[in-house]
């Protein structure tokens, strides 16, 4: 998947929100987010390649549309919640896959992975102040190389998958530092769900990129 959302920062709007709270209000509109994810994949475990595709890109514009409703801050979660159930759909033939072929272990550890991992990341912002956030733009720049070099690999095959699902991983990674660092400052002036966003797109590319590692590992 590896997209990104990228808020739009010209119009700070967000009410001022405390800064001991902010943390737990985003990690729990997440979560619910993540939580929902996990159920569509469970509710269509068998849905085609394409319809999961179509769901994606629904999920594109409502993404979009969070973005813009911002100002209405219960329209805008429950945008939300509709993209993590339809991101769901999107990402269920990748997790059935996997399931299959590696065992629905690999599931779990790549899962559990991700969880522990963003947490780790998320306390060493917090427990040392470390802030990345001026190097966004280079990070971004580094995803977007990195999409382009994936649809090259496509019809060029230079490049070998795991060592793409590799570099997303370190570039999400990046992505969470950046994030956290943002909470921590008190939001930029980001609305608590375009935050949670941005950390719910940095577990699922995670997740996925862990997934492929760990799944193509297991069925050489």
């Amino acid at each position: 998947m590896a997209y990104r959302f990228q808020p739009n920062l010209s119009r700070p709007f967000a009410p001022a929100v405390p800064v001991q709270s902010l943390l737990a209000q985003v990690l729990g509109i997440t979560a619910l987010g993540l939580g929902i994810t996990a159920l569509a994949v469970y509710l269509f475990p068998n849905v085609p390649s394409g319809v999961g595709l179509i769901a994606m890109l629904i999920g594109f514009v409502v993404l979009i549309s969070i973005n813009a409703t911002r100002a209405n801050g219960t329209l805008s979660l429950a945008l939300f919640y509709a993209f993590a159930f339809l991101e769901g759909i999107g990402i269920a033939p990748v997790v059935t896959y996997y399931a299959h072929v590696a065992g629905p272990g690999v599931v779990f550890n790549a899962a559990l992975t991700t969880g522990l991992g963003m947490f780790a990341l998320g306390a060493v912002v917090y427990a040392t102040g470390l802030d990345l956030r001026r190097f966004q733009g280079f990070v971004m720049l580094a995803l977007i190389g990195v999409i382009i070099v994936s649809v090259v690999s496509i019809f060029v095959h230079f490049i070998q998958p795991t060592t793409i699902s590799w570099l997303v991983l370190v570039i999400f990674s990046a992505l969470v530092l950046i994030d956290f660092a943002r909470i921590r400052a008190g939001g930029d002036g980001l609305t608590p769900v375009q935050m949670a966003v941005s950390i719910y797109l940095d577990a699922i590319n995670i997740f996925l990129a862990l997934l492929r590692i760990l799944g193509n590992r297991r069925s050489d």
